[in-house]
């Protein structure tokens, strides 16, 4: 059986199959996913091969690098069989790059590069046609944009005036607008810069309005000098990084609660902290590491490349006891991936030449692991428990120890990387090894669609979730586990089922036995502390960082985010991406019995007229312009008109309140429901954010929501939540879920980042 393979348009050599391979079994949603995004096309966009010749077309590709060392115990032939095995039996899955390209002429198959940005002209266009390069091949790529003079400062060369990072950032974003990723997604991109950058506090807000800086995840690189400041409360420096002089001072506490707002508001930036992510830098004299690929987990020197590829770990079950982990079977298929993953550096064509040699002087590789969930489901271990944390370590130190164990066997057979005389290793006569890093945890949000398995470390977004098909036919989907452990509980039914789907966990479905409640947990069943306790436990065993998003609740307070900010800090972790559910949409505005208003309520609202007489309340709360007065007025119970004052405040913030007051009440007096008038006020950001109780006042309109909020809508947040829109993939209508730093479409696997 033979088919033609295409890459760039241009056709290689036909996939030829031995004739015993066993065709792969192709678990749901798979085959709708290789259509869509692996399988060779050609140029009318015709599907050219087959799932069996794909695998094939991997296997035999990197198999074909073991010709180049003779120490090898392993034939060509052999190997490639091994290969396809592997990945046919959804053990053990690589990158996207390398499923797309591995076996064409295009051959570039790393998924993440790190690219530098230097302080002048030349370097940062080079850095933009670079970029291009790369995600025209497959990869993506991440920046530090901590080396550009801020704004405003003297450029000596032209006598001009800076225009600093945020300038630059945005023509690297357009230039990836226009840049197809190999003809399968846009390309995506990390931005970082530091926290003592004169211009941190334009970065952080740099993605404040929906839409800006598409093609670019954010995050801030902190230090420990930084932290410190925070924690006591104290200024700290800005630096110039052309000069080195300090600039400025700013409290860095007021930095931090930016950060967190911005996060709380959006998700984005993310933080990295940059003196842990250095001090695991197994070969610092190449340099500082300054940025990480676009999903954060892969921190790399400038020019450096990583393949990844992730374990299956639910295939690693024989039974369904606690002790039953195929711990044998795991060793050897750690060292069968290691092996695989360094003859993908031999295979892969690199889309620059510094690359090659940076990538071939350190050989990092990121074998890493998914279907984690699936496999505390097989063992009716919850994910939010001690034991699941221990499990956690216990694992990955396994594949950390028994990576390193094959990457010195390679080392022997191959020879270390050339770097390792330089490297921590040598100076603590560890190795030899033949890879500077082996162990990532990556996302893995199309890659688990093919293998049938949870994503990544993360947990399940959902149990259960109703697919649109062709002709409005509706599809439900449930995880095979769940459905197993309703069966031997005897509680299976389509009507559970159906209500099941509907919200996506049973964390309120009181008369399922308590056992399988317990063990079913989704991600927002899930306490924030345990998403970051788990991504702190693989961390602890990860050469390189964890892909994990800690996912919040709507109604999460910013003081929850800067409690997660902390604590990601204190246990270890090398930067942690939040996502408040809903932050990114707009708020569904209807009528009390779910109906949409008549044409004529919404072209023409009569205003109603003031009683002489009405009853309310006042509030005092604290703002960071003093304390806010806001008078309610009631009438049948509901609110009528506000007033607003502000104590010892100048004339224009009294004015300022004036109007805001003025127009809540116009609002309501004209039927607006309250719950509309707080989604527009609420979150909206000011200069000298307070806490109040649990929650950051932002803004005197942020006050005036908190009120009317605490007040009118204790009771309604469920409902509000549940009327977010939520975002739906482009390609074939489904809802896109928030994970490991990117919106995945569990239906065909589209993917967007930024």
């Amino acid at each position: 059986m033979t088919s033609p393979s295409i890459a760039a348009g241009i056709v290689s050599e036909p996939t030829t199959v031995p004739d015993d391979l066993p065709h792969p079994v192709l678990p749901p949603n798979a085959e709708v996913v290789l259509n869509k995004r692996y399988l060779r096309k050609g140029g009318q966009g015709e599907i050219l091969e087959t799932p069996q010749e794909l695998y094939w077309r991997v296997a035999s590709a990197i198999a074909e690098e073991e010709a180049k060392y003779p120490a090898s115990p392993y034939s060509v032939d052999e190997l490639a069989h091994r290969f396809y095995e592997l990945m046919t039996t959804y053990r053990f899955l690589p990158n996207s790059p390398t499923l797309m390209n591995a076996g064409t002429d295009l051959g570039q198959l790393a998924a993440c590069f790190v690219l530098p940005v230097g302080d002048s002209m030349e370097e940062i266009f080079d850095a933009i046609k670079y970029a291009a390069l790369i995600h025209k091949s497959g990869g993506g790529t991440g920046f530090s944009f901590s080396r550009l003079r801020p704004q405003k400062s003297r450029v000596g060369s032209t006598g001009g005036i800076a225009s600093g990072p945020i300038s630059f950032l945005r023509i690297f974003n357009t230039a990836t607008e226009q840049v197809k990723q190999g003809g399968t997604r846009r390309g995506a991109n990390m931005g970082i810069l530091r926290v003592d950058h004169p211009d941190v506090l334009d970065f952080i807000r740099a993605k404040e309005r929906d839409g800006d800086l598409n093609n670019f995840n954010l995050s801030i690189g902190l230090t420990e000098v930084f932290m410190q400041a925070v924690e006591k409360d104290e200024e700290y420096d800005l630096f110039a990084p052309h000069t080195k002089q300090v600039k400025a001072r700013l409290n860095a506490r007021e930095v931090f609660g930016l950060l967190v707002q911005k996060a709380w508001e959006s998700g984005d930036p993310g933080i990295i902290f940059l003196d842990r992510i250095n001090r695991d830098n197994p070969t610092p004299k190449q340099g500082e590491i300054e940025s990480t690929n676009p999903c954060g987990e892969q921190p790399l020197l400038p020019y450096e490349a990583c393949n990844l590829g992730s374990i299956n770990l639910s295939r690693y079950v024989q039974n369904s006891g606690k002790d039953d982990i195929l711990w044998d079977d795991l060793k050897r298929d750690i060292h069968l991936c290691v092996r695989f993953l360094d003859n993908v550096i031999d295979a892969s064509r690199y889309p620059l030449e510094k690359i090659t040699e940076t990538v071939r002087m350190n050989r990092k590789i990121g074998l890493g692991v998914m279907g984690w969930a699936d496999l505390l489901f097989r063992l009716h271990i919850p994910y939010n428990s001690q034991e699941a944390l221990n499990l956690a370590e216990k694992i990955m130190h396994f594949v950390q120890f028994e990576s390193q164990s094959a990457s010195k066997k390679l080392a022997e057979e191959r020879g270390p990387f050339p770097a390792f005389a330089e490297s921590t290793f040598a100076e603590h006569n560890q190795g030899p090894f033949r890879n500077a890093t082996t162990t990532t945890i990556a996302p893995t949000g199309t890659l688990s669609i093919l293998a049938g398995c949870s994503s990544g470390v993360e947990p399940l977004f959902a149990l259960s979730f109703v697919r649109q098909v062709m002709d409005g036919e509706r599809l439900l989907e449930a995880n095979s586990w769940f459905e197993q452990a309703l069966h031997e509980a005897e509680c299976h039914s389509p009507k559970l089922m159906e209500e099941v789907a509907a919200k996506g966990t049973i964390h309120h479905i009181d008369y399922l036995p308590e056992d399988v409640r317990k063990v079913f947990v989704t991600a927002h069943d899930i306490e924030p502390i345990w998403h970051l306790k788990m991504q702190a436990a693989f961390q602890k065993f990860t050469d390189n960082a964890v892909s994990k998003t800690v996912n919040l609740p709507h109604a999460a307070t910013q003081e929850d985010i800067w409690n997660i900010y902390w604590m990601a800090y204190e246990m270890g972790c090398k930067g942690v991406t939040v996502y408040r559910d809903g932050c990114k949409s707009t708020q569904v505005l209807c009528t009390g019995d779910g109906g949409k208003p008549k044409e004529a309520e919404k072209s023409h609202r009569v205003v109603r007229d003031r009683p002489d007489v009405v009853y309310g309340f006042t509030q005092k709360v604290k703002t960071g312009y003093g304390f806010l007065y806001l008078t309610v007025n009631e009438v049948d119970g509901r609110p009528f008109e506000v007033f607003a004052t502000i104590g010892k405040s100048g004339r224009s913030i009294t004015a300022k309140a004036e109007a805001i007051g003025r127009l809540v009440s116009l609002a309501l007096r004209s039927g607006v429901g309250v719950e509309d008038i707080v989604s527009q006020l609420k979150g909206i950001g000011g200069e000298h954010p307070v806490f109040q109780k649990k929650d950051m006042l932002l803004s005197i309109p942020d006050a005036v929501s908190w009120i009317l909020e605490s007040r009118y809508l204790q009771g309604r947040k469920a409902e509000m939540t549940n009327s977010l829109v939520k975002p739906e993939c482009p390609d074939c209508g489904k809802e896109l879920i928030f994970q490991e730093g990117c919106f995945v479409c569990q239906g065909c696997g589209y993917t967007k980042c930024g």
